[in-house]
C-alpha cells in the first residue's frame, strides 16, 4: 500500500526539478553580465595621478621600438613608436573602465571588449572604446623616461 503524502520525506521529484531548472537559468543569465559597472566609463585610476612629476617610470631600454610597457601601479603605458620618440597614456580603456593590460602588434589592448588604441597617438583602432586613451606629459632625461 502506498504511503500517504504527509508521511513521506525529502524533496520530491518536482521540487528537484525546479531548482536544477533554475540554477541552470542563473548560470545562463550571469554569462549576459557585462564587465565594470554600467553607464559611462569611470576616471582613470587614482594611482597614475597620485605619481608626482619628476617620478622616473622606466629606462628608455626598458621601452621597445614599436612597442611599449604597462604601468599598471602608475596607471601608465609607456609606447616608443618610433626609435627615440616616447609618448605616454593612461591604462584605463575609454570603454568601461578596465585596465589596459598589453602593447603587442602596434596597439595598447583592453581584455575586456577587445578595444585597442594606436601606440603613436592613443587613438581608437579597434572599438567598442569610443574615445582615445588619455595622454599623460613625459620627459626624456638621459637614459629615463619621467611624469611632466
Amino acid at each position: 500500500m502506498a504511503e500517504p503524502l504527509s508521511a513521506r520525506t525529502g524533496p520530491t521529484r518536482r521540487a528537484v526539478v525546479a531548482g536544477g531548472c533554475g540554477l541552470v537559468g542563473g548560470a545562463v543569465l550571469s554569462g549576459c553580465a557585462t564587465y565594470g559597472p554600467a553607464g559611462p566609463a569611470p576616471a582613470p585610476a587614482p594611482a597614475g595621478a597620485a605619481a608626482p612629476a619628476g617620478t622616473r617610470l622606466a629606462g628608455t631600454a626598458d621601452v621597445p621600438v614599436g612597442g611599449g610597457l604597462v604601468l599598471a601601479a602608475q596607471g601608465v603605458v609607456l609606447t616608443q613608436p618610433e626609435p627615440g620618440t616616447f609618448t605616454a597614456f593612461g591604462a584605463t580603456c575609454t570603454h568601461q573602465g578596465c585596465a589596459v593590460t598589453e602593447v603587442v602588434g602596434g596597439t595598447i589592448n583592453c581584455p575586456c571588449h577587445g578595444s585597442k588604441f594606436a601606440i603613436a597617438d592613443g587613438s581608437v583602432t579597434a572599438g567598442p572604446a569610443p574615445s582615445p586613451l588619455p595622454t599623460k606629459p613625459i620627459t626624456v632625461e638621459g637614459d629615463g623616461v619621467l611624469l611632466a
